[in-house]
């Protein structure tokens, strides 16, 4: 089984990944953060390194989706293929930060790999307000992400919104994080891992 989850940069994509992967005894896939050489130039330099950075994900994103598959195990992702696609490329394209001739190369290698990747049997979508975004993020205290504006993290939001409400390649769970804790409340995880049970029965 694969089960991926989706959302905003300091949705609880992570966190969340790695108390479900505990849960279920599932291997985590996590996202490639702290080996990514080109985040901390993108944060300072959006426009010169916004094609390196998208490349460099749609290639990390693309050789987990093929591992996952080889492996034949239960896997929990964090954040999709699609994210890449559908959300942050094009934000970058619409923000005047990547040129339109990059981003027709990206667009191209983007349906070239979704060709040969199957969608997750569930995706997980964290919806979460900016100030709930905000706190999370300064929260975890990342210094590359210091530099994230409220109006990028709206556009990005917009984005999100727009994806999930036209995603239909599998079972969908939308999930809104804003009045949750799922690190000291037990029982908002439990809410969580209900609601995937119930999912889960489905897909059998």
């Amino acid at each position: 089984m694969h089960v991926a989850i989706a959302g905003n940069i300091g949705a609880g994509k992570t966190t969340l990944t790695r108390l479900l992967a505990k849960h279920y005894k599932w291997e985590p896939h996590f996202e490639s953060v702290t080996d990514n050489p080109y985040l901390d130039d993108f944060y300072s330099s959006m426009e010169r390194w916004s094609f390196n950075l998208q490349i460099f994900f749609l290639n990390s994103r693309f050789r987990q989706i093929l591992e996952i598959r080889e492996s034949g195990k239960n896997i929990i992702q964090d954040r999709t293929i699609y994210e890449d696609a559908h959300i942050f490329a094009p934000n970058l394209h619409a923000m005047g930060l990547m040129t339109n001739r990059d981003y027709g190369n990206y667009e191209s290698l983007f349906e070239l790999m979704e060709r040969l990747v199957a969608p997750p049997d569930l995706l997980i979508y964290l919806r979460a307000s900016i100030p709930t975004l905000v706190g999370q993020i300064h929260k975890r205290g990342r210094e590359f992400e210091n530099s994230i504006s409220i109006e990028y993290l709206s556009r990005l939001n917009e984005r999100y919104e727009a994806w999930i409400s036209k995603y239909t390649k599998g079972k969908l769970l939308i999930i809104d994080i804003d009045n949750l804790d799922i690190v000291e409340k037990q029982e908002d995880l439990g809410s969580i891992i209900d609601r995937i049970d119930a999912q889960i029965h489905g897909l059998f």
